[in-house]
């Protein structure tokens, strides 16, 4: 079906979109275009060259307010409510980080370090958030026990729903670092954790607006010290450890050597550095005793 005298073709309309969001100094302005229309319409992207048909007014009505809200530098993820991240689709809400790809390298470490190991394996996520490391281990190393803690209810109502969504089976504590956990004492093989690494004080300069307004704080900010919370790992999990047990940690830029460093002055044996796919180090692999 061709578009009509006056009417928009889905490509056309992605293309003025687009032209409105570059204007607007939003970053990737084709990408957010193309991936909220395809959305909208339920096709590829690659699609969408070929769609000449029109929208109908009530797509063309949604589809102009998600692009006034991608001007204002809300994340695509945020507007539809939804991520992609490996094989998932994560749900999300105000309590939840967007699950982004460098963090697909964390996982694949794991992963890694899993297949290292064999089984049985007690896997826990510390900070799990949408649940995107915790649920992608299960579903991608099924045979794993794993369990995922979160300090905010919010949050972890989106993980159960994303297991669930994902037909996943992982134990969800609502627990603030390793507190309440006395089930788990001297049991976990793998340690896992995207904890909370940036510091309030030099956020403003170093995250995107997308990141900036629009992550949920509990889940960004490390309060002044941006190591904070690998400092929590480092000395309130080794309870819950084995001897031997594996740990992958994701960090910040510039962070590999500090959290190396920390780990081992509490014990933790710093076994490398893990790049993402930009080549930016991502993950710190030690192993615990």
């Amino acid at each position: 079906m061709r578009a009509g005298a006056g009417e928009a073709s889905a490509r056309e309309t992605a293309r003025r979109a687009a032209e409105r969001l570059e204007h607007a100094g939003v970053p990737e302005p084709v990408a957010s275009a193309e991936v909220l229309l395809s959305e909208l319409l339920g096709i590829g992207r690659a699609e969408l060259a070929a769609s000449a048909g029109p929208l109908t007014a009530e797509q063309a009505s949604v589809y102009g307010a998600w692009i006034s809200r991608r001007i204002k530098r809300e994340p695509v993820q945020r507007i539809l409510g939804y991520a992609y991240f490996r094989n998932l689709v994560l749900g999300l809400n105000e309590e939840t980080l967007i699950p982004r790809p460098d963090t697909e390298s964390v996982v694949e470490a794991a992963l890694g370090l899993i297949d290292s190991r064999g089984y049985p394996c007690v896997v826990l996520d510390v900070g799990t958030g949408s649940g995107a490391i915790a649920i992608s281990i299960a579903q991608e190393r099924p045979r794993c026990e794993v369990h995922a803690t979160d300090v905010s209810g919010t949050a972890l109502e989106a993980a159960h729903s994303n297991a669930h969504r994902n037909g996943t089976e992982v134990h969800f504590h609502r627990a603030d670092v390793a507190s309440g956990l006395e089930l788990l004492e001297q049991k976990v093989d793998l340690l896992i954790s995207n904890p909370p690494y940036v510091d309030e004080i030099s956020a403003p300069s170093r995250l995107a607006p997308e990141v900036r307004e629009w992550d949920p704080p509990v889940a960004l900010y490390s309060g002044t010290d941006e190591l904070a919370f690998f400092r929590r790992i480092f000395a309130e999990t080794p309870p819950l450890l084995k001897r031997g047990t594996d740990v992958v940690l994701e960090i910040g830029e510039g962070q590999a050597e500090k959290v190396q460093d920390l780990g081992e002055k509490s014990g933790f044996v710093p076994l490398g550095v893990r790049n993402d796919l930009a080549g930016t180090p991502r993950a710190v692999l030690l192993r615990w005793g």
